[in-house]
């Protein structure tokens, strides 16, 4: 009776190891090119918390990573909270749906 619920979660994780494998760096919308491909400029947007994300807005799609000093550390208190800061904040020419 101990063992059913190991089983049963063992059996979970083996079939969640079976989804198709895709490569994260292909966009895959209706504009669809390699991410090294973007020839905007990224903005940055600021979290709650203060931490500082690199954005890139392309269209439909939108993309961020943290923004991290040379040591791998997050930057973050430099800038305001919950703001946008860059050439990517007017936007992009394909409307968004939200």
């Amino acid at each position: 009776m101990t063992k059913t619920p190991f089983i049963i979660l063992a059996g979970v994780l083996a079939l969640a190891a079976c989804g198709p494998k895709t490569n994260q760096t292909i966009d895959r919308g209706f504009d669809s090119k390699s991410l090294q491909d973007l020839t905007k400029t990224p903005g940055i947007w600021v979290d709650g918390d203060g931490c500082e994300h690199w954005a890139i807005d392309d269209g439909i799609e939108g993309y961020q990573t943290n923004r991290l000093d040379r040591y791998g550390k997050p930057v973050c208190g430099l800038l305001p909270p919950f703001t946008l800061h860059g050439p990517d904040a007017v936007g992009s020419p394909v409307p968004d749906p939200i």
